[in-house]
């Protein structure tokens, strides 16, 4: 698509819809300005191609099309039949996988269908079949206890919060946690990495029926032919959730032992984050569990969304172009730049380092909470999340880590230059920031104070360093 084409297109689609409501143009044209002028670290966020972001705004969005490809329960659905078997033969190419079911919303709902077909597959049960067919949300505690002893009470091992594990591996404040006897595995406490002997040992006294590895927050790589030893060696199910790191074993930066699709029975993953797509999810499989996955609508899924459908293939056949191994390698060696940069000027990083897309950094050497850190990064126009680091003495809410990543500048093509230069300004921060105080004088976990000017300044910096690396170049708004 020429520049000109791009631009023409998004100026006539915010201007139907400013004929309509105004406000709502008015803060889609406003979010392109702040991602354009802000150094964006959130390593879950990434900047879709145009062509993927307009392959999901078009009439795709009006049709109902549950069940599967062949298979639905409305008529007409002829041409959302070619784009769902299109993402799908793209992500089978991609991964390499024999099966891929692509209609999930989200990560947590790909997530839910593993779940489900893994005790589909394994678990015959009245009252599994009984929970299919009521609403969730309806269903009490008393209803999941009584579900979980029919089924066995069925249990998973999964990564804990706290080490970089998901809250949608097992935990209570997610739907995981309650369909699940839940216990974590965590990481030496003295290199925060994982111990394979560890969770070797955890799963042999817990015997799970499924075993989860992934990560939101763990800046290591995983050796998943381990891991499935290790559930092989208790009988569990092996799941991957790869969201994060996608887009590098779509780029092939991680392959062999780190290559979850050829060692694991079932892979889950977002489409977004480091694979560059639209919102949403995906699951992965081996013949022997892709019936039950294909039933994830209406099994737990609602309707199907064609036009992110149309967007996924679109992004995924990007994705399996040549230079799609070239993006995934350069948003590693950012990372570790980026980490170089950090460690050089004194920063705490768990585990030391990174292997991967992401950083967490301690940001309790720096006398903060990562929600006091969060805040007075944003304030200087870098944009990152707090997170928790391993034994974090603060909680999850107000935590003592700072995640960052790099997918998203990467994509602006920023380099191992720029990575150092934004150490510098993410230490600036954090080295002029110190914590405040609450109405009564005590200290705050949540209040901070960063002199204005040094936020300026920090901000101003960022947006020079952006400059060069325009986001969106081919789309101008007017």
């Amino acid at each position: 698509m020429s520049r000109n084409a791009e631009s023409t297109a998004f100026r006539s689609a915010l201007e139907v819809v400013r004929g309509v409501e105004p406000r709502v143009a008015d803060a889609i044209a406003a979010e392109l300005a702040d991602q354009r002028e802000s150094l964006k670290l959130i390593a879950s966020e990434n900047y879709a191609s145009p062509a993927t972001l307009l392959a999901m705004g078009n009439w795709f969005s009006d049709k109902y099309a549950e069940g599967t490809v062949g298979r639905r329960f409305y008529a007409g659905c002829q041409n959302v039949d070619t784009v769902e078997a299109l993402a799908a033969e793209h992500a089978r190419e991609l991964f390499g996988a024999s099966h891929a079911y692509v209609q999930p919303h989200s990560g947590i709902d790909a997530n839910l269908v593993a779940f489900w077909a893994i005790l589909a597959d394994r678990v015959e049960s009245p009252a599994l079949r009984k929970a299919q067919a009521r609403q969730v949300n309806d269903l009490t505690e008393a209803d999941w206890f009584a579900l979980r002893r029919e089924l066995g009470n069925q249990r998973m091992l999964g990564m804990s919060l706290d080490a970089g594990g998901h809250l949608t591996h097992g935990f209570r404040p997610n739907i995981s946690g309650k369909m699940f006897d839940q216990r974590s595995y965590g990481t030496d406490p003295a290199t925060g990495r994982i111990d394979y002997d560890r969770v070797a040992e955890a799963a042999r006294e817990f015997k799970p029926l499924i075993l989860v590895a992934g990560y939101s927050a763990y800046p290591r790589k995983v050796n998943f032919r381990i891991m499935r030893e290790i559930a092989d060696s208790v009988g569990a199910t092996f799941m991957v959730d790869m969201a994060h790191f996608a887009g590098l074993v779509a780029g092939k930066v991680f392959t062999g032992d780190f290559d979850p699709v050829p060692h694991a029975h079932i892979v889950t993953t977002t489409t977004h984050k480091s694979l560059r797509g639209p919102r949403g999810g995906m699951v992965l499989c081996g013949p022997e569990l892709a019936d039950q996955v294909d039933r994830g609508c209406p099994m737990v899924l609602g309707g199907p969304l064609p036009h992110v459908m149309a967007a996924k293939a679109v992004a995924l056949a990007e994705a399996r172009r040549p230079d799609f191994a070239g993006y995934a390698q350069r948003i590693v060696d950012n990372a570790q730049a980026l980490a170089d940069g950090l460690l050089r000027r004194g920063a705490t990083l768990v585990t030391g380092g990174t292997d991967n897309h992401l950083v967490l950094i301690d940001v309790s050497g720096y006398g903060l909470t990562g929600r006091q850190a969060e805040q007075a990064l944003l304030d200087s126009g870098i944009v990152t999340n707090r997170n928790s680091v391993p034994q974090d003495p603060n909680g999850a809410w107000y935590t003592s880590g700072i995640r960052i990543g790099t997918p998203a500048l990467t994509t602006r093509g920023l380099g191992a230059a720029e990575m150092d230069a934004t150490a510098e300004l993410i230490h600036t921060v954090l080295s002029q920031t110190t914590p405040g105080t609450g109405p009564d004088g005590a200290p705050s976990k949540a209040k901070y104070v960063l002199d204005p000017a040094v936020a300026e300044s920090v901000g101003k910096q960022a947006a020079d360093l952006l400059t060069p690396f325009p986001l969106y170049p081919s789309v101008d708004l007017g």
